[in-house]
């Protein structure tokens, strides 16, 4: 039975009633959400996923696991889990377990629609489809990822995109790649931006000595947050830091935060060939806690990725009134604005500048974190959640 009613929305302070169809039934893929282990799309699913399903104790969620989950994971009353076999996590496994596994469930529970975090869908699927494409990085930089891998998406997720009833992405730049390289309809694609969480905040000065006490000796550091692989251009960055520091002297540390999740023997050869290896420090992975007082502790944020679908990191340090230094390609300047120091990822002599004048200059570096704390309020997993509510209470009959 589809249930009706009006929902109360704000909207620069002005109170409307959108009526909205409520859901009966919603199938959730939901093997990123891993005790510990949640990367980007994890989060945006843990984040978006708890506030659906305690907004909505009226719809009935149906999680699919590819292991036991843990039990924080299943956020209310309203929510069945189901763990399908096998482990998804190779992409002949990933056949198997969208195609066969979940196919099957799906037959089984006839849901109103399937919703898809990470973008994985199933072909043929006997249900709407709402697949969230964070980006196309793999169409751009296939080689970033092993040959199999990128197969896998380049093969499989031109038909996800085409066969879904809507496609969700997570910025206007993303929106844009998946028309002109999958020529999908503008209309049936819908932005939904990441958010950040609120532990992203300004933290005191002796807050800041004992992070920097923990992490970097004591010295004053620029970090890097995220994945440790080559479109993250951490070559480039460890030789401007290096340059840098090896021209100025200063007393400068460089925070590389994150797995080496695709650590490569150039990475490792830039790495090796610098000056001043003592004083680029890497952390490994760490909680959103201890992130949030690395983040907030920093000099400044160094982020010159090559290619990003949102660039999470980017919000979390100006929500922290911390400076971002930042690429000017791909969607970067779109979650940016005017807010950060936009360098070109391909010129390790701007990258070295941004590095300078984010350590050096005190007016600038006033005026982006002025300037990011501002560009930060337009991010929250409010909204996100919000805009995902809006699309998935389409779909009920």
């Amino acid at each position: 039975m589809i249930q009706y009613k009006e929902k109360e929305t704000h909207i620069d302070e002005t109170i409307i009633f959108v009526p909205l169809f409520f859901i009966v039934k919603i199938a959730v893929n939901t093997r990123l959400l891993l005790k510990n282990k949640l990367e980007g799309i994890g989060w945006f699913s843990h984040e978006t996923l708890q506030r659906l399903v305690e907004w909505h104790p009226d719809w009935e969620f149906h999680f699919f696991f590819d292991r036991k989950p843990d039990s924080s994971f299943i956020y209310g009353d309203n929510v069945q889990y189901h763990i399908l076999k096998p482990q998804a996590r190779h992409p002949f496994l990933y056949y198997l377990w969208f195609q066969f596994s979940v196919r099957k469930k799906l037959k089984k529970l006839q849901p109103d629609v399937f919703f898809s975090p990470d973008g994985f869908s199933v072909l043929g699927a006997p249900c709407k489809t709402v697949p969230v494409i964070h980006d196309l990085n793999f169409e751009t930089h296939p080689e970033i990822l092993p040959s199999i891998t990128s197969w896998y998406y380049r093969t499989f997720f031109p038909k996800f995109a085409e066969e879904a009833t809507k496609v969700l992405t997570v910025s206007e730049y993303s929106k844009k790649d998946l028309i002109t390289t999958y020529g999908i309809e503008a209309d049936k694609i819908k932005v939904v931006y990441n958010g950040v969480n609120p532990l992203f905040s300004p933290i005191s000065e002796e807050r800041k000595l004992q992070v920097r006490k923990r992490y970097s000796k004591s010295y004053e550091y620029a970090v890097y947050v995220g994945a440790l692989n080559p479109r993250k251009n951490l070559s480039r960055l460890m030789q401007a830091f290096d340059n840098y520091v090896t021209r100025k002297n200063p007393e400068l540390k460089l925070l590389i935060v994150g797995d080496k999740m695709h650590w490569t023997k150039d990475m490792e050869k830039t790495f090796q060939n610098v000056v001043n290896k003592s004083s680029i420090i890497f952390t490994g992975r760490l909680s959103n806690n201890e992130l949030s007082m690395v983040i907030g502790a920093a000099r400044f944020l160094a982020y010159p990725s090559l290619f990003e679908g949102f660039g999470v990191p980017i919000i979390e340090a100006m929500s922290a009134d911390i400076p971002v230094l930042t690429s000017n390609t791909s969607c970067m300047p779109e979650i940016a604005g005017d807010a950060a120091f936009l360098v070109d990822p391909f010129c390790t002599t701007e990258i070295e500048k941004g590095i300078e004048t984010l350590h050096e200059d005190e007016a600038k570096r006033t005026e982006f974190i002025e300037k990011g704390r501002i560009n930060s309020e337009r991010f929250s997993w409010e909204l996100t959640t919000q805009k995902i509510e809006k699309e998935l209470a389409q779909f009920g009959n």
